[in-house]
């Protein structure tokens, strides 16, 4: 009956987190200002200082836009490494980057590794230190069939995958669940063979991304059983040279495992002065190539909503204004801080408005700014009331250096 059922529902993915009673994993936080110098003024050279999780703002999420060539790769890795040394490293960081990294940009980007004691994983050559089926409860059989049904979602909304594989994939993964114990997860490849005992030798979208996952063996999980790479900093380089639906299929298991672990934890305090206390940073480069899809967008949506009580922010860097606000959803409008560098579509009054969430007539300024902008400038909506200074202003923005 259970199976039957599975085959008659739809494909609609639910992507509320599954609990986790067995959860053992906990993540420190940082308590106090997480100050962070983002820039200057352009004028007297003026310190700029952003109070990421104080309560003048709703939620510590930032949406970055600039084209190629405006310094928005260094400002991106100068702010995680200021969050990091303001933090006295107790705020971890992982860097998602779908284009990948190759050759010199390797060189280029390794003293920020070595500074912020980031561990790069380019996959496939590196493997990322995780299961992704470890979200999932296994020792409550309620919650283990509620994270079962989760991960097959996600296997069958990304993959373009239909119901009755949907139901295959599950009934597999359940068999491969059964067959441990003490408290043990099956990997991706042990829940692939028995898909091919269920479906014999059939080739299809769903034994080729399982087959995928397993051939380059994307995820291996740590020995070390409470280790985390939550509890470090991580550079995630998604090699453009993998299949798409390999890569888009392992980003959002990722994503997923973040979002999951995180809502199984603890609301991070509040002080006496209003600051929250800050866990980890989420960023994700090249935001555009996730807004393209609804399907993509819609973990997201969710994360963004739900996780900021857990002390986590999310930071999505794009090279224009459209690709955030989307005919379903605005990114921009859950993002509470905005900062703007050199785009393309500077004349497009409404969306630039909308963006840096100002009035018509703070727009004024924003326009006349954006007309002068330079590479290594910026114009944000922040509000630490710095004196001769104010949303729409032109600043130095602080990029990293070795």
């Amino acid at each position: 009956m259970d199976k039957g059922i599975s085959f008659l529902e739809d494909n609609k993915i639910n992507l509320d987190y599954v609990k986790n009673t067995n959860q053992d994993l906990q993540k420190d936080y940082f308590t106090g200002n997480l100050s962070l110098l983002i820039g200057k003024t352009t004028k007297d050279k003026k310190e700029i200082h952003l109070n990421l999780n104080s309560n003048k703002y709703n939620n510590a999420h930032m949406a970055v836009a600039g084209s190629t060539g405006t310094g928005k790769t260094r400002f991106a890795f100068h702010l995680l490494s200021e969050i990091s040394k303001v933090s006295n490293h107790k705020v971890n960081f992982i860097y998602l980057d779908f284009k990948g990294v190759k050759g010199e940009d390797v060189n280029r980007f390794t003293p920020f590794f070595e500074q912020t004691q980031t561990n790069f994983i380019d996959i496939p050559t590196t493997k990322f230190p995780i299961n992704p089926l470890s979200f999932i409860d296994n020792i409550n059989e309620v919650q283990k069939k509620m994270g079962i049904d989760k991960f097959t979602d996600i296997i069958c909304k990304y993959s373009n995958l239909g119901v009755k594989q949907k139901g295959n994939l599950r009934e597999a993964t359940m068999n491969a669940f059964n067959e441990k114990k003490h408290g043990e997860y099956p990997t991706i490849s042990e829940i692939t063979e028995k898909l091919y005992e269920i479906i014999g030798e059939k080739l299809d979208s769903l034994t080729e991304i399982m087959n995928a996952l397993s051939r380059y063996e994307i995820f291996k999980a740590q020995k070390e059983k409470h280790k985390s790479f939550l509890n470090e900093n991580t550079y995630l380089s998604l090699s453009s040279d993998l299949p798409n639906p390999l890569r888009f299929t392992s980003l959002f298991l990722i994503i997923n495992y973040i979002h999951n672990v995180f809502m199984n934890m603890e609301d991070t305090p509040v002080d006496e002065n209003g600051f929250k206390a800050m866990r980890y940073v989420v960023l994700i480069d090249e935001a555009h190539v996730v807004f393209k899809e609804k399907k993509y967008q819609e973990i997201l949506q969710t994360m963004l909503r739900e996780i900021r009580s857990k002390g986590v922010s999310i930071i999505m860097l794009s090279q224009g204004l459209d690709e955030f606000n989307q005919p379903s959803f605005d990114f921009s409008e859950m993002c509470e801080i905005s900062i703007l560098l050199g785009i393309k579509d500077k004349n497009n009054r409404k969306a630039i408005n909308k963006f840096m969430g100002v009035s018509e007539k703070e727009g004024i300024k924003v326009m006349r700014s954006l007309e002068k902008i330079s590479k290594g400038e910026a114009i944000a909506n922040i509000k630490e009331g710095i004196e001769g200074f104010s949303k729409g202003d032109l600043f130095d923005i602080k990029q990293f250096s070795s």
